[in-house]
C-alpha cells in the first residue's frame, strides 16, 4: 500500500514537471513571436537572422529589388538550408508585416510571425534527421505587397530542383490545422500526404477546396506542388471554411466575417492572442510533414 502510495506521488510529480516544463517553453516561444514586434520590415528582418543565429543556424540573407504601390523598395529573403540532395522541400513563411491606414505597422504576430518562430521550432527539429533531400527553409519578405519576395526567390533559382514546398501562413492559436486544396493537380501527392499525417496524429485538420491566397499561389502559379497551412480554433476555421466555400447557403449571417479577418491587418493582430501551444505543435507539425515528403518522395 505504501509503495502504491509512493508510486502514485511520483507520477503525478513526474506529470506536473512534465506540464510545468511545457507550459514554460509555449511562454518561451510566445516571447520569441513578441520580439517581431518592431516599427520595420527591416527590424524584423534582424529578429529572423538573429533567432535564426541563437539556435545555432547560419542564414544567408538574399536581398532583391521589390516594392509596391508607394515605389522601389529593397527587400530580403533570409535562408536557411540543411542537408544535401539533388532536389530540395521548401518550407517557407514570410515574416513581413503590414503597414496599417494610419502609417504604423501592424504587431504581424498571428500574420506572420507566429509561422516564422514555428519554422525556426521545425528547422531545430529537421537538422537532427536523416533525410534525403536538401531542406531550405525560406523567410520571404514583401508577401504583404504581392508575394513579392517569394516570386522574386522563384525568379533567381526557378523550380526544376523544387520537389515539394510547404508554406505557413497565419498559424499562431487554436488547435486546428487549416491546408488549402487549390494549387493545381501536380500538388495533390502534398496534400495527401498533409492527409495522412493528420490522421497518424489525430489531429483537427480542415481542407479548404478555396483557400486564402499567401506564397504558395507564386509556386503553384510556376507549376511547383504546394500546399499552404495555418493554424485556428476549431469554430473559427469552420467558419472561414464557409466563408470560402459555402456558397450563398453558407449558413452565416449576412455580412459576417470570420474572426481571423478580423484580426489581421489590423491593431487587434497583438501578441495577447498568441498562444506558444500552437507554435510548438506548428513546428512539430511541419517537421513531420517534410519528413514525410522526404521519405516519399524516394519511395519507387
Amino acid at each position: 500500500m505504501l509503495f502504491r502510495s509512493v508510486l502514485a506521488s511520483a507520477v503525478a510529480a513526474s506529470a506536473l514537471l512534465s506540464t510545468t516544463a511545457f507550459a514554460q517553453d509555449a511562454e518561451a516561444l510566445k516571447a520569441q513571436v513578441a520580439a517581431y514586434v518592431q516599427p520595420s520590415n527591416a527590424e524584423r528582418m534582424n529578429v529572423v537572422v538573429s533567432q535564426l543565429r541563437a539556435a545555432g543556424f547560419a542564414p544567408t540573407v538574399e536581398t532583391f529589388d521589390g516594392g509596391g504601390r508607394a515605389g522601389p523598395m529593397q527587400g530580403s529573403n533570409v535562408v536557411v538550408t540543411i542537408g544535401e540532395g539533388a532536389k530540395e522541400i521548401l518550407l517557407t513563411a514570410h515574416y513581413d508585416a503590414v503597414k496599417l491606414r494610419d502609417g504604423t505597422m501592424s504587431q504581424g504576430v498571428i500574420d506572420n510571425a507566429g509561422s516564422v518562430v514555428a519554422l525556426i521550432e521545425a528547422a531545430k527539429i529537421l537538422r537532427d534527421k536523416p533525410l534525403s533531400h536538401r531542406v531550405r527553409i525560406i523567410f520571404f519578405d514583401q508577401e504583404e505587397l504581392g508575394l513579392i519576395g517569394a516570386k522574386k526567390w522563384i525568379e533567381a533559382h526557378g523550380i526544376a530542383n523544387v520537389a515539394a514546398v510547404v508554406n505557413s501562413d497565419v498559424a499562431a492559436y487554436g488547435d486546428t490545422m487549416m491546408y488549402g486544396q487549390n494549387n493545381g493537380a501536380q500538388s495533390a501527392f502534398v496534400t495527401r500526404a498533409v492527409q495522412e499525417l493528420c490522421a497518424e496524429r489525430a489531429m483537427q485538420c480542415v481542407g479548404f477546396p478555396e483557400y486564402p491566397p499567401s506564397d504558395d499561389r507564386a509556386f503553384s502559379a510556376a507549376g511547383a506542388p504546394v500546399v499552404s497551412l495555418g493554424f485556428q480554433d476549431q469554430v473559427g476555421a469552420h467558419q472561414m471554411w464557409l466563408a470560402f466555400n459555402g456558397g450563398e447557403a453558407n449558413g452565416l449571417a449576412e455580412g459576417f466575417v470570420p474572426q481571423v479577418f478580423r484580426v489581421i491587418h489590423s491593431k487587434d493582430d497583438a501578441i495577447e492572442a498568441v498562444e506558444g501551444a500552437t507554435i510548438a505543435t506548428a513546428g512539430a507539425t511541419y517537421a513531420a510533414l517534410i519528413q514525410k515528403l522526404d521519405a516519399q518522395l524516394v519511395t519507387p
